[in-house]
This record gives structure tokens, sequence and C-alpha cells, in this order.
């Protein structure tokens, strides 16, 4: 059975469209635009493919590294979820969200209240991540964060881009690992896939507002 959208900003219940409203509603954001989480699979691929936003994925993967699961919020939002193992704390799960302005589906895996990251982006950014070829800076974001987690931040093709890595400490691998991502909408060859992340689920998300 599949489960129901819930509100992106805070993974909560939503009301569905009606006869006097075409827009989900949560109790507690009004209109929203519903979030949906995906299964690993060649089906899920062809959903997010359809995204109007990049779906980042780290192309080539680490080694040991698979896609775990997708999600979306309408076609504003679309994360890639991987995990494997870091470079000395054991398994790690790591969430690559690219969203437009306002969605909060980043803000919300972070732990946040969101919607977007704010002043965050005028400090110095802590590392450098490869996109499409381009050098991206990333912000760490570290004020309102839980502590099972490390949050990055930064801009790409005129959408936020978020990772967010469990364990916290896992975290050290976006800036170490030097990965590179691609648009898997471009991608023209099959990605690995293994058993679902429930990170992809909101599960264990705190401080959403």
């Amino acid at each position: 059975m599949r489960a129901a959208p819930t509100c992106p900003r805070c993974f909560g219940p939503l009301s569905e469209p009606n006869i006097w409203s075409s827009a989900w509603r949560c109790t507690v954001h009004g209109e929203v635009l519903p979030h949906r989480s995906h299964r690993p699979g060649p089906a899920a691929v062809e959903l997010i493919r359809g995204s109007a936003v990049p779906a980042w994925v780290p192309w080539p993967l680490p080694a040991g590294w698979l896609v775990t699961g997708f999600a979306e919020a309408g076609d504003r939002a679309a994360v890639v979820a991987v995990s494997g193992p870091s470079l000395s704390f054991g398994p790690a799960d790591v969430l690559i969200i690219s969203e437009e302005p306002g969605v909060g589906l980043g803000s919300a895996y972070a732990g946040l209240p969101g919607p977007d990251p704010g002043d965050v982006v005028t400090g110095v950014p802590l590392t450098k991540i490869e996109v499409n070829g381009h050098s991206i800076p990333l912000w760490v974001v570290t004020d309102g964060v839980p502590g099972d987690r490390a949050v990055y931040v930064g801009e790409a093709a005129g959408c936020w881009l978020w990772t967010v890595a469990w364990p916290g400490e896992a975290g050290n691998l976006i800036a170490l690992m030097q990965l590179a991502l691609a648009d898997l909408r471009d991608l023209e060859w099959d990605v690995p896939f293994g058993a679902f992340s429930p990170r992809l689920t909101g599960e264990g998300a705190a401080g959403t507002g």
C-alpha cells in the first residue's frame, strides 16, 4: 500500500484536495506541495527524471555506496538517498536535496524550522563540491541542527542544494571525499540500488516547523 503524502516542512499529515480547494494542506503550514518518498528502482528513477529541478547523485558513486531511494515535493524538490561506508564511522546515510526556494524540504530533513537556509550562506564556505563540472561552495549549518546529523547547503542550477548526512561525524565525508554530483535526469546508465533508506520519510526528524 502506497504511503500517504506528508508535509514537506514537518512530515505531518495532509488534507487532500477537495471541491473547495485543489491544494494539499498541512494544519501547521497551510497549503504545501505533497512530500512523497519512493523505494529505489527503475520506476522511481523514471519518476524522478520528470522533476523540474535537478536530482543530484554522487557520480561515480564512491566504492561500496548504493542509491537507497528518492523523494520529492511536487515537481519543485527532488531528493536522492545514498548509503555506504564512511571513512571511519561505519555505515552512513546521505540525502542530497535540490529544491526551489520556499519549499522547506531541505530544512525539514536538516531538523531546522526553515523553509530556507537564510543567513548561513553569507559567511565563509567550508568546502566545495563539483556539480555538473562546476565548483560549488558549501556552507556548514550548525545552529539548531540535531547532533545526530551533519548539514551542508549551497546553491546550484538556481536551486538550494542541501546535503544531510547521518551520523553527524560521517558528514566529514562530504568535505573529504571530494564528491562530484551529476544530475540523474541526464545519466544514460543504471545506478546501483540498495535497501530503502527510512531517512527519506522524515523518520527521526526534529526541530521542524
